[in-house]
């Protein structure tokens, strides 16, 4: 089983503090929900967002969508062979069973996270909990390899790539669910590598792709 873990997600309930910005409630009685019940998205609520702490990495729940929907469209993901995790920049946790069919459409998968963020799991096909990146990946997930995807890591071809994750009984994969910026101390420590696959930043969701890809390439023993 692979373990995919979105990490320090730009995936959040608008704060306490952004709850009368004017855009945020303009959005909200829009919507005809509460403040309080909504995701934070900067393409809504970018002049509440101007003066929040690490506002740059924060309100982005479409990139969390379109990552998911990367690896939730893989043959790995829909044999039931990898599982998939959010954690968020405020420490929580979103872990979807196996075989979870997500919402194509943003605004159904933005409804579906405001519930689940709001109110708890979702009937058994995801979990909520807290907990912070070394928990999750060394206790709830017991991985006995970490992989972190991150532009500070060493260059790494992708066979070795594969080679590397295939070893291991119980991998598990992280990648930054953030726009810009780096992991935290923290959750690069918790990785027991930290690679990058080119030269260049790329945004989570080709990171995403390119990774599961490789790993099934190698898993069939396929070669370019």
């Amino acid at each position: 089983m692979l373990h995919f873990v979105l990490a320090e997600s730009a995936l959040e309930l608008v704060p306490k503090e952004a709850w009368k910005s004017p855009s945020v409630a303009s959005d909200a009685r829009r919507r005809g929900v509460e403040p309080s019940r909504i995701l934070l998205d900067r393409s809504f609520h970018h002049s509440a967002m101007l003066k929040m702490r690490d506002g740059d990495r924060r309100g982005r729940p479409d990139l969390v969508h379109t990552t998911l929907l990367c690896v939730a469209g893989t043959p790995l993901y829909l044999d039931g062979k990898a599982k998939a995790y959010v954690h968020t920049l405020d420490g929580r946790v979103l872990e979807f069973r196996e075989r979870t069919r997500l919402p194509k459409s943003y605004f159904r998968f933005r409804g579906l996270m405001e519930k689940l963020l709001a109110d708890g799991g979702g009937e058994g096909l995801v979990d909520v909990y807290r907990s912070d990146i070394p928990a999750l990946v060394k206790k709830r997930v017991a991985s006995d390899f970490v992989l972190g995807l991150s532009v500070q890591g060493r260059m790494l071809g992708r066979e070795e790539l594969a080679r590397l994750v295939g070893a291991a009984r119980n991998p598990c994969v992280l990648v930054g669910g953030f726009p810009r910026g780096h992991f935290s101390p923290e959750t690069a420590k918790a990785a027991d590598d930290l690679v990058r696959i080119d030269q260049r930043p790329l945004e989570a969701h080709v990171v995403a792709s390119r990774v599961v890809y490789d790993i099934e390439r190698g898993q069939m023993g396929l070669n370019d």
